[in-house]
């Protein structure tokens, strides 16, 4: 399995009674996976940050607004 992810670049799936429970994979997609979950963790603060001072109720509104536009436009197009 090393042979695998290391010279073909390949991952493997290590099954738990037939549930998938980790997995093998090369060192560069991990450092990959690892910067994107960084950039990705960073926006998610920034956008928190940003709408942090927007009071819950106005944003649950907010949701429920774009929820029911969006099954409209859904609902008109079947």
């Amino acid at each position: 399995m090393l042979n695998q992810v290391q010279y073909r670049r390949d991952s493997v799936v290590i099954n738990k009674d037939g549930k998938p429970a980790a997995a093998l994979m090369d060192t560069r997609l991990l450092s990959r996976l690892r910067r994107i979950q960084e950039r990705f963790d960073a926006l998610a603060t920034r956008n928190g940050d940003a709408f942090s001072p927007l009071p819950v109720a106005d944003g649950l509104a907010e949701i429920d607004r774009i929820v029911s536009e969006e099954r409209a436009l859904s609902s008109g197009r079947s």
